[in-house]
């Protein structure tokens, strides 16, 4: 054979050992791809990894030490295998918790064909390390049962740093009225690093320990349920409800158990339970009425009343009279004490003008001021119209022209007398 076609015939077959290499043919796909259901008999094969024990997953956030991480390996071959262990290798931002350069862990047990086995191994996380996924590997070596020799496999993966969710509920405002309906706003918040989902607020009813912790017999609360979405890092959703305590709470914290389910970083649906601590105040319904202009003791004077029909008493009570557009009364102000329930409480202040006295229709406001228990301040005001009248002009009166008329011929008999004294001294004189 001549040497060129030597190399031509050589080529050939060696295009022909290689499929697709031949001109006009197409590389088979089984060559170029392994189908994702391919398995070699006698290894293992790589499930999942994640931050947590096998039972469950956990969240994990930069700076937190001593952290479970779970590899979930089966064991797909023929045969049971046994001494496991696995060598993890760690990113930049993880390290392993004792210190070496690769956490090792082992498997409890032997894995039997078709089982699936867990390496744990502990990592802390730095405070540097950024939320989201890390490149790492593992190494699993291990031995099948009555076979002398170690095999291993290698595997890559990414560990997700999640952040943590904390979730926490609180009322805007923590005072609330007795014996009337408060509508309260109550702020579910996130102050972790990860976002949560699928936020539900329910009002606790289970009979458990939460129950010690609320008195809410006899508490009427409109709204029991709430959706409320996601929630992201630092951020938090509301709630609104509407609220109706007894008298008997006045002076008492009311507290209010919430269940809060949400689904966390892991994907996996968390739920904890909040109690918001409401305390209920008393009730100070106080009103101004009856004001008039009054007069006593003959001078006109502002009066007035106030009364409380709450059940708690209102104190360092303070009543001040202002002059609206028109008038020219002088402002006043009263100090009345406690307004106790039930029972009146009067004020009174006398007409002052400032300037000429104008009488007629004056405008005026009652201002009423007082504390609660909570030393929270509250005022009250009336506008009210007052008519102040001209007082009568003076009358002499009968007594007076009698004493009068008893007087004039009283003179005149004294300046009788007066005259003839000074004639007999003039007479002794002479």
């Amino acid at each position: 054979m001549a040497p060129a076609a030597a190399i031509a015939l050589a080529a050939f077959l060696a295009c022909a050992a290689v499929p697709g290499t031949l001109p006009g043919t197409a590389p088979e796909a089984d060559a170029q791809t392994p189908s994702p259901f391919d398995r070699k008999f006698g290894a293992v094969k790589y499930l999942d990894a994640y931050f947590g024990l096998p039972a469950a997953k956990m969240e994990v956030r930069p700076g937190d030490a001593n952290v479970p991480f779970t590899v979930a390996v089966a064991n797909v071959g023929a045969h049971d295998i046994t001494g496991i262990r696995g060598q993890l290798s760690l990113p930049l931002a993880l390290s392993a918790h004792d210190g070496s350069r690769a956490a090792v862990a082992d498997a409890e047990d032997n894995a039997n064909a078709g089982e699936t086995f867990y390496l744990t191994f502990y990592v802390d996380v730095d405070e540097t390390a950024s939320i989201g996924e890390h490149p790492a590997a593992v190494r699993v070596d291990y031995s099948r049962v009555r076979e002398s020799g170690t095999r291993n496999e290698f595997f890559e993966f990414a560990m997700d740093v999640t952040g943590d969710s904390v979730i926490d509920a609180s009322a805007r405002d923590a005072f609330i009225t007795s014996l009337r309906e408060n509508r309260v706003t109550i702020d579910v918040s996130n102050s972790g690093t990860a976002q949560v989902s699928g936020v539900e607020v329910t009002v606790s009813g289970a009979q458990d320990s939460t129950q010690s912790m609320s008195n809410l017999d006899n508490v009427v609360i409109r709204e029991s349920s709430w959706d409320l979405g996601n929630i992201d890092p630092g951020g938090s959703g509301e709630l609104g409800a509407t609220i109706y305590v007894p008298g008997s709470l006045s002076g008492e914290v009311l507290r209010v158990p919430l269940d809060i389910s949400y689904i966390n970083a892991q994907g996996d649906t968390q739920s904890v339970t909040r109690v918001v601590d409401l305390y209920v105040r008393g009730l100070i319904d106080a009103r101004i009425y009856d004001v008039r202009v009054a007069d006593l003791a003959g001078n006109p004077t502002i009066v007035g009343d106030v009364i409380n029909e709450g059940n708690e008493d209102a104190l360092f009570g303070f009543v001040t009279i202002v002059p609206l557009e028109g008038s020219n009364l002088a402002g006043a102000t009263l100090f009345i004490d406690e307004i106790e329930t039930d029972s009146p409480v009067p004020f009174s202040a006398p007409v002052v003008f400032e300037g000429e006295a104008r009488y007629g229709d004056h405008d005026i406001r009652i201002d009423v001021r007082f504390k609660d228990s909570t030393r929270e301040e509250t005022v009250i005001s009336l506008e009210a119209t007052v008519t102040i009248s001209e007082p009568p002009a003076e009358e002499e009166s009968p007594q007076g022209m009698y004493m009068l008329l008893l007087a004039a011929p009283a003179a005149a008999v004294a300046a009788v007398i007066v005259r003839r004294r000074r004639a007999r001294r003039r007479a002794s004189v002479q």
